[in-house]
């Protein structure tokens, strides 16, 4: 709960620096390619909706998730103002307990979620998101790595997902040390 209220402070009072308002281009250049087809998505940790209302504006039925009240508001104004709002779908939930969200994804992402979710709630997020992925999805992961404060290791996150997941890729990020992972689901 007291994590909750923190981020959304965070967002209330414009001081989110992760909230960067760009669509990474590791995402970009997996969305644009020309042999993937829209279908749905899912926005793990959305915040104001960037990546979300990128995926609607590229035809994608997009689905961002936030347990911030405040973010979620900013994300729904976000996609009004881009004219997504019948493509865009924004809730507030917990990630580590996902609500009925319709049918299966074809693709999740997770830019900076994760490596934030408290040890002990981990394993609750890897199952819920499976179970929302269809067969074939991906999902693409961005995560801090140790020795950061909310750091996750890379061999946590292959445990995580190794039963309902392959590992894809995983490539060092620039910078701070982090990491972006992509997973196909079994």
């Amino acid at each position: 709960m007291l994590r909750r209220l923190l981020f959304d402070l965070r967002y209330r009072i414009g001081r989110a620096p992760w909230d960067t308002g760009v669509t990474p281009p590791e995402v970009r250049a997996y969305v644009e390619q020309s042999s993937v087809r829209p279908g749905r998505s899912l926005d793990l940790g959305c915040g104001t909706g960037t990546n979300t209302v990128y995926l609607a504006r590229r035809g994608w039925e997009a689905v961002g998730v936030d347990f911030s009240p405040h973010a979620i508001a900013a994300a729904r104004r976000r996609a009004r103002d881009a004219s997504v709002s019948a493509r865009a779908r924004f809730e507030v939930a917990d990630v580590t307990r996902l609500p009925e969200l319709g049918s299966q994804f074809d693709l999740a992402l997770d830019i900076g979620c994760l490596h934030s979710i408290p040890r002990d709630r981990r394993f609750d997020y890897a199952r819920g998101l499976a179970a929302r992925l269809a067969p074939g999805a991906v999902y693409f992961l961005y995560a801090f790595c140790p020795p950061q404060r909310f750091g996750i290791a890379r061999d946590e996150i292959a445990s995580l997902f190794a039963e309902e997941m392959r590992l894809e890729s995983f490539e060092q990020g620039t910078g701070r040390p982090s990491a972006w992972y992509r997973f196909k689901r079994l």
